[in-house]
């Protein structure tokens, strides 16, 4: 999958690409419908299926003091988009300038002038341009004058649950991340760099990798079932069972938000390397303990109940973890 960063250069061979545009934060079934139309569209019409994305979020460029909200990254967003058979990935930069563009602009400058485009798909709520005043009606009508189709995919779900990024989030912060894994179809993951932090783990027998996940939505403070995944030089996956724990430390009175994870049969050095956590259930909200024992004896359980919880859904892991496809191969 190729990444593009500018519509000001793109390749010739994706002249004509069919895009899917949004934000698709957390690529979750919605966008994957969306996604999908894209691709039958550009197979019918024998063109390159892309996504067009915008980074940063537009609401964090707006307002970027408000409390995170990500559920992907841009990397993420890009593992996700390439196991779904994605051509191209444009990641356009959206800053002041950006925002500045009209509707028409927009679709003149990037869609038409830009990638050339022979048809987009976009979501029901689709809103875009200066202001917000670009909406699918205003989309397929500016289709029709420079020469391009437009498909609007209607809300997607399963009886009156939507597929969403905000009943996500809600899931999230429920303490609820099987919930949120049916409607993104996939794992909810971060993913950062291991940082040093006070190496207390491993001088009560369970060492961890530290992570900061600052620029996520958070989810509920507690402990949870994971997988981590560890990345090869040449770029495939493996998959660890472990047990984390989100929060502030009250037991050591700190007060800074980090995720700690313990690797289940695993003594490797992680420090430096950027993993992944897929999180797959709930166990126990954080807690405040007595002293070391008492942590000690509760992190124990919480070994166990994480081996068992993720025999449980070993059947349901991360659809994206142990392979690629292309879209021929769907």
């Amino acid at each position: 999958m190729k990444i593009q960063r500018s519509y000001t250069d793109v390749p010739e061979k994706f002249f004509g690409s069919v895009l899917a545009i949004g934000n698709f934060d957390g690529v979750h079934l919605g966008h994957q419908a969306v996604i999908a139309a894209a691709q039958a569209k550009a197979d019918e019409l024998g063109k390159p299926a892309g996504v067009l994305t915008f980074e940063p979020h537009s609401r964090e460029f707006f307002a970027p003091d408000a409390p995170p909200f990500r559920l992907s990254t841009l990397e993420t967003r890009a593992a996700h988009l390439n196991w779904l058979g994605v051509d191209i990935m444009a990641a356009l930069k959206f800053d002041r300038e950006f925002s500045q563009k009209s509707a028409e602009d927009f679709v003149k400058d990037v869609l038409v002038d830009g990638f050339k485009v022979s048809h987009v798909v976009v979501g029901y709520d689709f809103i875009f341009g200066h202001k917000r005043q670009g909406t699918t009606v205003i989309l397929t009508e500016l289709g029709k004058k420079y020469g391009f189709g437009v498909s609007v995919i209607e809300p997607v779900g399963e009886q009156t649950l939507i597929f969403s990024s905000t009943a996500i989030r809600e899931c999230l912060a429920d303490g609820d991340p099987t919930k949120a894994a049916t409607l993104l179809g996939h794992w909810w993951e971060i993913e950062g760099e291991v940082i040093r932090g006070d190496q207390r783990g491993r001088t009560i027998g369970f060492p961890t990798a530290n992570i900061p996940i600052t620029h996520y939505h958070q989810p509920k403070l507690g402990a949870y079932a994971v997988r981590v995944g560890l990345t090869a030089e040449d770029g495939t996956t493996s998959w660890v069972a472990a047990v984390a724990n989100y929060g502030k430390r009250p037991t050591f009175d700190k007060k800074d938000l980090i995720l700690e994870v313990h690797l289940l049969d695993f003594d490797q050095d992680l420090y430096d390397k950027h993993i992944r956590v897929a999180f797959v259930d709930f166990l126990r909200p954080e807690m405040k303990f007595s002293g070391i024992e008492e942590l000690q004896t509760q992190i124990s359980k919480d070994v166990s109940t994480a081996i068992e919880t993720l025999e449980r859904y070993e059947m349901r892991q991360n659809k994206y973890a142990d392979k690629k496809l292309s879209r021929s191969q769907h």
